[in-house]
């Protein structure tokens, strides 16, 4: 028995899962001594393609971001009507090389793949080259010959050789279909194509895993091995339960293997699962008796507070981050429009230009919301809103839920829209004759609830409910989990503020 299984032995101190009951989805992880690494996708918020770090493969804490921002243009910047929503940065490959990190992406946004670099994946400072085309679901390979590939596609999966430095695609290399219609191991017909490709080497074999999807099925892992990188390949399904897929392989100092996949959880997103494995003539078998165990002979969680998610008094010291790693702004930001220091202890969020509703207003600055229950309360301090403007507290996706104040003429409102139907709505409003408002969204993902509930207070202490729960709803045209999100936008003229005294985050 490993060290991290006799960790284990009591069934109340075990992992579970999901490990993470958060929106972390797309991983790619890989081990370094007796540290783990992991990547995830986030798509179009800034900074962007975290990495976690942990020491167990259950506790993991944001350690960096691969870029500040991906590129900038009209759509992630929320210029001239367009957006990054459901796109930015897809789903990235994390490898470590010759004493250097990778964590490669691509988008559809710019029409590129992006590879970062980084020496020191905790402290340094990552480097990027980038070249087209997108290359969709790739997985960077390191040969033992020097040889650098990366293997892409959807359906029919591709191989194609990159330069040794790994700036672009090598004119004249391997460029072929290694394995056409990959998903036809899993039945005839797919819903969605073999995707999602993580090829690795064991024991001088490669195995690629991808997902698929059979119609009237559930997705599927699909893995298939060679002995050469260009093939023959032969498949078979590794992992069909739950619909816990698209990942790959990750193992033990102590020598135990797991796959990591996720799963679509409802509104709170997409959470990471870890499968154990063992191998049994040359191929990885996945599960216990070919199912996800709700448990695992690792050591139990300590919750995602403060390594993924965290409060934030907004209080900093003499050479801290302007903000700890869990937050994340809603496509770029406009860094000429938020302060830490015009009044310290407190976040200043200054419109720039006037915004028809909330998922166009820029500097939205959000962190993920997570299961089973949890709840997020700001202080807001509304007494420099000019007319028109809006500021508060809400739940960002397309079908979104918003608290704030409102300035209307030289009235206050306490205001609680609802965006469940596709079309924001006011639900309630309430007179607020303070310039102070403490806002709440309590959110309930038990049993795929998925609801989230509206409080005001003016003192802190006394809460009242208004508007209605809002059903939350995952939808792909975000294609992202229910974020906390601190708002502040402009319906008239810019320029007017409102200061942010504290996030504050309870699980419920």
């Amino acid at each position: 028995m490993s060290c991290l299984a006799a960790q284990g032995d009591d069934v109340n101190q075990r992992a579970r899962n999901p490990i993470i009951w958060a929106d972390v989805p797309d991983l790619s992880a890989l081990r370094v001594g007796e540290s783990y690494y992991m990547s995830s996708t986030t798509m179009h918020l800034s900074p962007g393609l975290p990495i976690m770090k942990s020491r167990d493969l259950v506790n993991w804490q944001l350690v960096s971001y691969a870029y500040n921002t991906l590129g900038d243009n009209d759509a992630l910047t929320l210029r001239n009507g367009k957006s990054a929503y459901g796109g930015g940065s897809w789903a990235s490959s994390l490898r470590y090389h010759n004493g250097t990190f990778y964590a490669t992406t691509f988008s559809s946004t710019t029409g590129k793949t992006h590879v970062y670099r980084t020496r020191d994946i905790e402290q340094g400072r990552w480097t990027e080259n980038a070249f087209r085309p997108a290359l969709h679901d790739h997985s960077l390979f390191f040969d033992d010959d020097g040889r650098v590939y990366m293997v892409y596609g959807a359906g029919s999966l591709r191989l194609v050789e990159l330069t040794a430095d790994v700036t672009g695609i090598l004119a004249g290399g391997a460029d072929q279909v290694i394995i056409p219609d990959a998903s036809r191991v899993a039945g005839p017909n797919p819903g969605l194509p073999a995707e999602g490709s993580q090829l690795f080497k064991i024991d001088g074999r490669y195995y690629l895993f991808n997902i698929t999807w059979p119609q009237s099925g559930m997705r599927t892992v699909i893995v298939h091995r060679a002995d050469q990188i260009t093939g023959p390949y032969e498949g078979r399904v590794a992992l069909q339960d739950k619909g816990v897929a698209q990942g790959g392989l990750v193992d033990t100092p102590q020598g135990d293997w797991y796959a990591y996949l996720f799963r679509d959880f409802g509104a709170v997103g997409r959470v990471p699962y870890l499968v154990p494995v063992r191998w049994e003539d040359g191929w990885p078998v996945l599960g216990v008796a070919g199912q996800v165990p709700d448990t695992l002979p690792l050591p139990a969680s300590g919750g995602m507070v403060p390594g993924l998610i965290a409060s934030d008094e907004f209080d900093r010291r003499p050479g801290e981050p302007a903000f700890p790693l869990a937050w994340q702004w809603n496509h770029n930001p406009d860094n000429d429009r938020w302060s830490l220091t015009e009044r310290p202890g407190y976040l200043r969020l200054t419109t720039g230009r006037v915004d028809g509703d909330f998922l166009s207003a820029r500097n939205t600055l959000t962190q993920r919301m997570f299961g089973p229950e949890c709840s997020g309360t700001v202080r807001i301090d509304a007494s420099q809103m000019q007319d028109g403007d809006f500021a508060g507290l809400g739940a960002l996706q397309k079908h979104y839920g918003l608290v704030g104040v409102q300035l209307v003429g030289h009235t206050r409102w306490i205001v609680m829209v609802s965006a469940e139907s596709g079309t924001p709505i006011e639900v309630e409003r309430v007179a607020l004759d303070e310039h102070i408002a403490f806002l709440r969204v309590d959110c309930d993902f038990r049993n795929r609830a998925d609801r989230a509930h509206y409080f005001y207070s003016v003192d802190g202490e006394r809460w009242t409910r208004i508007g209605q729960p809002l059903r939350m709803t995952y939808t792909l045209p975000h294609f992202m989990g229910y974020r906390f999100a601190l708002f502040n936008y402009a319906t008239k003229s810019a320029g007017g503020s409102v200061d942010f005294d504290y996030f504050r985050l309870t699980k419920l």
